[in-house]
C-alpha cells in the first residue's frame, strides 16, 4: 500500500469519525465507546501494514 493511499485512508476515517460525532445525536459515553474502537482499529490495521501482519499471533494455540 502507498504512502499517499494510506493517508488518504486516515483522512477519510478521521472525516467519517467528525461527521459521525458532529451530527449524530449519540449520548457522549456511546460516542467515546465508538472513538475508542475506531481508534484501536485503525492503530491495530496500521501494526499490521508495518510490521507484516499478524500470522504469528494466528498460530498461537491455547489449551490442547
Amino acid at each position: 500500500m502507498s504512502l499517499i493511499s494510506l493517508v488518504v485512508v486516515l483522512v477519510v476515517v478521521g472525516v467519517i469519525m467528525w461527521l459521525v460525532n458532529a451530527y449524530i445525536p449519540m449520548e457522549p459515553r456511546i460516542k467515546n465507546i465508538l472513538n475508542v474502537v475506531v481508534i484501536i482499529f485503525v492503530v491495530l490495521w496500521l501494526l499490521s501494514i508495518f510490521l507484516g501482519g499478524f500470522g504469528s499471533i494466528a498460530n498461537i494455540r491455547i489449551g490442547r
